[in-house]
């Protein structure tokens, strides 16, 4: 090999049609010239010296036994390259596929957190037991290890991650990097191994407080100081959740008009809803000094939105057994036992979204001036602090008296 220098292509014998070829640069490689079907190809073998002319002539032999029996190298050799390059790209881990998942969909999600739930619960979860498997390889044993482990001892977490689990699966499905049935789906598969969600664990609501306590407890929390205990003042008076609260802006209120409107990216159901202030509301909103260069309402003392702890905090330091977003169930409860307001009144004071999709159709308007009225009772009802209310108190003032 190495007496032949002048650039082309040189026989080398021991296989019909096998050449070395020579460059002008002096770069050496096998080619193959052979007949397949009724036309001359030319198939390369590899470069000298890594391809040593007794590997070049078993190459040249397995490429005349692939015409032999009808099948042209050259394309067998593309088809080959082009299904490696195929199976590397759909090679993709689950880890891969969630977060690219969570990327392609978190832009429909309104609430900002969903897309760091769905993240930190599959990372925590998931990733420890399949994360860097290959979603085409995972199936029933992969998908238990993850569940078994937490799915009686934190059965709502795990049929979170298992719902999860399944859209991450659905969506590689759909991509083309996995094929089958999804290991992870509930209905006819999971639910012949696992026990039902409802049957392992009961649903434990948000601490509430009797409608009766209400009097009394807004009694005490006017007596606290903080943006936290004025804002969890107005929720209550509002009805609304503390998210959405904590994240109110003057821009957001007419004051004169007693009016609080909410954009529908800040609403759980994504629709705008307009809140009836009650005198209460109103004269606590004007109470409140403006933090210059802030544009929340009940802002931090920076100037920035109040934390999502922040609520609840007050409760701790009052030592009262409930939570914010348990007076809205308190609310719900007061009007159901003690107004005659329709049900879907308080509905939609709520803002929950009516399930029944012909009565939400008949059903446009938002019924305004009969939630300004109920808003405006349930404001003078908290106001209530009776002889027979009294002896309703929040437990730190309860301690307090005894101490």
């Amino acid at each position: 090999m190495q007496r032949l220098k002048a650039p082309g292509l040189h026989p080398v014998g021991g296989v019909a049609g096998l050449r070395l070829q020579i460059t002008k640069s002096g770069a050496r490689s096998w080619v193959l010239r052979i007949m397949a079907g009724g036309r001359r190809i030319e198939k390369g073998l590899g470069g000298y010296p890594d391809v040593t002319l007794a590997m070049a002539r078993e190459k040249a032999r397995a490429a005349r036994d692939l015409i032999e029996a009808g099948v042209d190298p050259v394309q067998a050799a593309r088809q080959a390259k082009s299904a490696l390059a195929a199976s590397v790209a759909a090679a993709w881990t689950f880890d891969e596929c969630a977060k690219a998942y969570i990327e392609a969909k978190s832009g429909e999600w309104t609430n900002a957190k969903h897309a760091a739930q769905w993240t930190n619960t599959l990372a925590t979860y998931a990733s420890p037991f399949i994360g860097r498997l290959q979603v085409r390889h995972i199936d029933l044993p992969q998908i238990l290890a993850v569940l078994e482990p937490i799915w009686t001892e934190k059965t709502e977490t795990a049929s979170r991650v298992r719902m999860r689990l399944e859209a991450v699966l659905d969506w590689a499905t759909v991509k083309k990097y996995r094929e089958g049935l999804n290991p992870a789906r509930w209905k006819g598969h999971l639910d012949h191994i696992l026990p039902a969600p409802g049957k392992v664990t009961k649903v434990v609501h948000h601490a509430a407080l009797p409608a009766a306590s209400v009097g009394p407890f807004m009694a005490a929390l006017r007596k606290e100081k903080g943006q936290g205990a004025r804002a969890l003042e107005f929720a209550i008076l509002t009805a609304t959740r503390s998210g959405e609260v904590r994240g109110a802006t003057w821009a957001e209120f007419d004051l004169d008009a007693a009016l609080w409107t909410i954009p529908g990216e800040r609403m759980k159901a994504g629709k705008e809803h307009r809140v009836p202030l009650s005198k209460q509301a109103l004269k606590l909103l004007r109470s409140l000094t403006r933090v210059e260069g802030s544009e929340f309402v009940f802002a931090a003392p920076r100037g920035g939105e109040l934390s999502d702890m922040t609520l609840s905090a007050v409760l701790r330091r009052m030592e009262v057994p409930a939570v914010p977003h348990g007076f809205r169930s308190t609310f719900r409860d007061w009007c159901a036992e003690s107004t005659n307001y329709p049900s879907h009144v308080a509905e939609m004071a709520l803002a929950h979204t009516i399930g029944d999709k012909v009565e939400a159709a008949y059903r446009r308007g938002d019924l305004f001036n009969k939630r300004a009225s109920l808003m405006q009772d349930w404001a003078n009802f908290c106001d209530r602090v009776s002889s027979s209310d009294s002896t309703v108190t929040p437990i730190a003032a309860r301690r307090r008296k005894a101490a």
